[in-house]
């Protein structure tokens, strides 16, 4: 997954359509396992160039609640359970970084969106985050363009995913502040 060339493309009208699709499969079959599910990521943000990747969070009381599925449920639908265990903590945060706990889920499947399948705890700054980050974006349309043009621009860079990754965490840790400041000024809660 890492060692491949990034690809951002403009934004895709599809990928809200595709990712409703995804999360009515998910609560269909998660029930109450799942406290909530969100379209998360970029291309959760109207006009937003993006990896034609979907993101969507999986928000869950017990991360470890979910083992009973690593055989069945989100195999049976395309995913493979990733390495990865703990997101990008933000430059000056001073959290433990096991508050940024999740289990990352991937589908690459011919004929189908790839999607990545962050489950993370509810009430967790990672949960938060994510959430804080689309809408903040959807607030501000005016930024929209020049993070896109950023990551179309980055992309052309380099030569694989996780430096791609590495790169942008600046970045978001940036906007992560100003959103956090328009969070606080006007109230937002996810």
């Amino acid at each position: 997954m890492y060692l491949v060339k990034p690809l951002v493309v403009n934004y895709r009208p599809s990928w809200p359509v595709e990712a409703e699709g995804l999360i009515a499969d998910l609560l269909s079959e998660l029930g109450n396992l799942a406290d909530r599910i969100d379209h998360i990521g970029s291309t959760a943000i109207e006009a937003m160039a993006s990896k034609n990747v979907l993101d969507i969070q999986l928000s869950v009381y017990d991360l470890d609640a979910l083992k009973r599925f690593r055989s069945g449920l989100f195999e049976s639908l395309g995913f493979e359970l990733s390495q990865i265990t703990l997101d990008h903590v933000p430059a000056g945060r001073l959290d433990n970084s096991n508050l940024w706990s999740k289990r990352l889920w991937l589908r690459r499947i011919d004929g189908a969106i790839d999607v990545n399948l962050h489950v993370r705890l509810t009430g967790s700054p990672n949960e938060r985050l994510a959430l804080l980050f689309r809408d903040w974006f959807r607030a501000h349309p005016e930024a929209v363009v020049a993070y896109g043009q950023f990551k179309l621009a980055l992309s052309q860079l380099c030569d694989d995913t996780a430096t791609y990754s590495d790169t942008k965490d600046p970045i978001v840790d940036v906007i992560a502040v100003a959103a956090e400041e328009w969070a606080a000024a006007i109230g937002w809660n996810p």
